[in-house]
């Protein structure tokens, strides 16, 4: 079992995340591929985290991009993602879940988890992000460096969710 990570948010709360689930395509990777400075991310959250890959892999890359990365990649259906998303984290339980989407198929994902008390994190990795995913996210960031920068140095989380 991992460590987890813990930060304490004035006015916001306390955090105790134990899992990251993220889409792929637009949130961690551009274009279907992901940057060296993304894997070494992946890698150092590995140590804490339980990192879980959900997507319908647009460009069909997800397994070469990220199959010797310690995370573990879900293929979606290609019906009702955005279901599949969101139950798949109602199964972990979303308060220990910090969530990265970017596509209408990640709002109920990002919703579910922010409703539960975990972490939902909208990322525009340079593809763009859907008007509905923003509005159910806890936070918003350009750059999939900057979304998992967030959770490892947690004084950049606890500035921008402190109120």
């Amino acid at each position: 079992m991992k460590r987890g990570l813990a930060v304490d948010i004035p006015g916001f709360g306390r955090l105790e995340l134990k899992f990251l689930v993220s889409d792929y395509t637009g949130t961690l990777a551009r274009g279907g591929k992901i940057s060296a400075a993304v894997e070494r991310r992946i890698v150092r959250l590995a140590e804490d985290l339980e990192i879980h890959i959900l997507t319908a892999d647009t460009f069909g890359t997800v397994r070469r991009e990220l199959g010797l990365l310690p995370v573990t990649i879900h293929l979606l259906e290609e019906l009702r993602q955005d279901v599949q998303k969101m139950q798949f984290a109602a199964g972990l339980d979303p308060q220990r879940v910090a969530a990265f989407g970017n596509g209408n198929n990640d709002r109920l994902l990002l919703r579910s988890v922010k409703e539960g008390g975990g972490l939902a994190v909208a990322v525009d990795n340079g593809e763009g992000c859907a008007v509905e995913s923003l509005q159910n996210a806890n936070v918003f960031v350009t750059g999939a460096e900057n979304a998992l920068d967030l959770l490892l140095e947690t004084a950049r989380l606890k500035a921008t969710l402190r109120f």
